[in-house]
């Protein structure tokens, strides 16, 4: 008996819940970029999507990138789309998926930073609230 196509790939209805862990500096390597990419995919299919910041991470989002003098594009802004994914979920009866962008408390404090340094708002956990927050998540992936 043929399995049709159509009910094979049957996704409706199937949830996950994605952690993506940004833990590089912006710049200087690839890293920071292609989670910043998977993380844009992932809205297309309005899965749960933490995202994280820990470590040299937290420069991603920090305000004011002026990448002249690296030669390279400033992707910066694109992280506007992180909140505004964030907001629409959060405001629209229809979107059924949470989405979370948070900083650890210890890497943005070690730093010199606080929350307001920070192109997007943000939740801010410490490293064992964190952890508890990973442990509950489908897929971890990082960069």
């Amino acid at each position: 008996m043929a399995i049709e196509l159509e009910t094979m790939f049957e996704t409706a209805g199937v949830m996950k819940s994605f952690l993506f862990v940004n833990r590089r500096a912006p710049y200087g390597t690839i890293y920071a970029l292609e989670i910043l990419e998977t993380v844009l995919i992932s809205a297309a299919f309005e899965q749960n999507v933490s995202v994280v910041f820990i470590d040299d991470g937290v420069f991603q989002i920090k305000k004011g990138h002026d990448t002249t003098a690296l030669g390279m594009k400033n992707f910066q802004p694109t992280y506007g789309i992180i909140e505004m994914e964030k907001e629409d979920a959060e405001e629209d009866d229809d979107i059924d998926c949470v989405w979370r962008i948070i900083v650890e408390k210890e890497s943005m404090e070690a730093r010199g930073l606080t929350p307001d340094d920070f192109k997007v708002g943000v939740e801010v956990l410490s490293s064992q609230e964190l952890a508890m927050v990973m442990e509950k998540h489908d897929v971890v992936i990082s960069g």
